[in-house]
């Protein structure tokens, strides 16, 4: 079980955060380090930190998963008749992780601990879902078990301070996510606090994403009209 108080209890929570998200939200440790980092602003944050690859490998980047396209169509089957316009928040790469958080249509999405299911309904007030996509920078395969935390700030508010669930979609496979309400148009910085996945490993993996890293963001959002 993990709480919205105790950020340290979700990066030992790895493959049973979704049932344990049930009772509450977690997030990694304070043990993070900053990667470069584009957000759809264009302004690039500061880079440093691990961003080493996996030895003998080129970890290069690789072509961005359709998003767009499988979020109209999540939405067309979720009956959605004013979808929201995917937008690319930011993307950066970590230790050959490819880490790329985007605004979609919040669509109805259902949680099951291994008993019983729970449905969410987007709220009124929400802004857009959050998704951040893990993947293998070089083969574009998702990468699960990991845990994802995301804070949006704007000056000295605070809209959101979150984990983001644990999700499968038959549009866009294994991926984070969590619905976002913001107060309206403006500047706002993303951070994301990425746990290591909590997994048995191939040995191509032994190296890599052993900490937890945060990458920052800084993106404009503008509501639908």
């Amino acid at each position: 079980m993990f709480t919205t108080d105790r950020r340290g209890a979700l990066r030992l929570a790895g493959p049973l955060a979704l049932a344990g998200a049930l009772a509450g939200c977690g997030a990694a440790g304070s043990s993070a380090s900053t990667a470069a980092t584009t957000g759809t602003g264009g302004a690039a944050a500061p880079a440093g930190g691990e961003s080493g690859s996996m030895s003998g490998m080129d970890m290069g980047s690789a072509p961005a998963v359709n998003s767009s396209a499988a979020a109209s169509s999540e939405a067309a089957a979720a009956g959605v008749t004013t979808p929201v316009p995917t937008q690319t928040l930011g993307t950066a790469v970590w230790q050959g992780m490819k880490i790329t958080a985007y605004a979609m249509t919040p669509v109805p999405f259902l949680i099951y601990n291994g008993t019983t299911m729970q449905e969410v309904k987007p709220a009124k007030n929400v802004s857009f879902h959050l998704m951040v996509d893990l993947s293998d920078a070089q083969t574009n395969v998702a990468i699960p078990y990991a845990s994802v935390w995301a804070t949006i700030k704007q000056g000295s508010q605070t809209p959101f301070d979150e984990s983001l669930w644990p999700m499968i979609s038959r549009y866009m496979g294994p991926h984070y996510g969590n619905d976002v309400a913001l107060a309206g148009a403006g500047r706002y910085q993303l951070t994301l606090l990425i746990s290591p996945p909590v997994s048995a490993r191939h040995l191509e993996y032994e190296d890599v994403w052993l900490k937890s890293h945060t990458v920052p963001f800084t993106f404009h959002w503008q509501p639908v009209s």
